[in-house]
């Protein structure tokens, strides 16, 4: 259950931080439906954009191509969990999205940790610089995403109170 909520400094105007560490939207946690909070709308969003990402590399048919995509599908669910997670009261030193992940939900740690060895080479292919990458490689990517986005929408339905996040139709 949520607690009363607190302004916290760094958060966005229209968001606060919950006791229990949760952001709400708009002041107070929105519910839907008896006991249940909703996902909210930003976070969905996230989610409906790797969910994306991740059609997109298993309907590729370059290595390269789904490798990308199935990262970016990575990297669209780590912002979801980065949009519920509490924000630092004061700016620190930019860090790699993959280590705020690690940080807000320990129990995707290995798994940002994975997508954290891949990021020189995603940045390399959309640079142009590399494109051969192994079929075996891309492969497990587009595994690996659709494992992190099964987690993440477990921790996101943990963290909301949601029954379950589906997947976009």
């Amino acid at each position: 259950m949520l607690a009363a909520t607190t302004g916290t400094a760094g958060t966005p105007a229209g968001r606060t931080t919950t006791r229990s560490g949760l952001r709400s939207v708009g002041g107070a946690p929105s519910r839907h439906g008896a006991g249940r909070t909703q996902v909210p709308a930003s976070v969905e969003a996230l989610l409906r954009r790797s969910d994306e990402e991740l059609v997109a590399a298993q309907l590729s048919p370059e290595p390269a191509a789904r490798f990308v995509h199935a990262h970016l599908a990575a990297l669209r669910a780590g912002a979801a969990v980065l949009e519920l997670a509490p924000r630092p009261a004061r700016r620190t030193r930019p860090r790699p999205v993959w280590e705020l992940v690690a940080d807000a939900a320990p129990e995707l740690a290995a798994q940002a940790a994975w997508f954290a060895g891949g990021a020189a080479l995603r940045a390399a292919v959309e640079a142009g610089r590399a494109d051969d990458v192994p079929d075996e490689r891309a492969d497990t990517a587009v595994a690996a995403a659709e494992a992190f986005q099964d987690a993440v929408r477990g921790v996101v339905a943990a963290w909301s109170g949601a029954d379950r996040v589906p997947r976009a139709s």
